[in-house]
């Protein structure tokens, strides 16, 4: 996977620009790097007056779940653990104006390690069903 370019590096081009003897280009070429990336760097620093890479931004949109609409769920979950994911969405919908899609809402429920059941007090078998195929048929054995 690609790196960024150290700040050093950065400086180096920066400062032997700042001389004035070469272009960008011929500076992009001696140090072995591409004459967008010259020109880039070049901009940052008339735009934020530094010779260091700024701070990145956090990637994609920031999420619509805040710590609110989380309580919210596990609200909603605790009266009700039956809920569907659609009727979930919409109380959250009422409740802080926020629509989440049902892939959304699912992954949230998982990340907080929430889980709908239908019955609460009903425990799961331990024996797998057994098939009796005479009933389907008819037929005796």
């Amino acid at each position: 996977m690609a790196r960024a370019y150290s700040d050093d590096l950065r400086g180096k081009i920066l400062r032997a620009y700042e001389r004035g003897q070469q272009g960008l280009e011929a500076i992009a070429e001696q140090f072995g790097v591409s004459y967008g990336y010259t020109k880039k760097i070049r901009r940052q620093q008339l735009q934020s007056g530094q010779v260091e890479r700024p701070l990145q931004a956090r990637h994609g949109p920031v999420s619509r779940v805040t710590p609110e609409i989380e309580e919210q769920l596990r609200r909603q979950l605790r009266r009700q653990p039956d809920l569907t994911l659609w009727e979930l969405g919409e109380g959250l919908k009422q409740s802080h104006q926020v629509q989440l899609s049902r892939t959304r809402l699912w992954e949230v429920l998982q990340r907080l390690e929430l889980r709908r059941k239908k019955n609460p007090s009903t425990r799961s078998s331990r024996t797998a069903p057994r098939h009796n195929n005479a009933a389907k048929s008819g037929g005796k054995r």
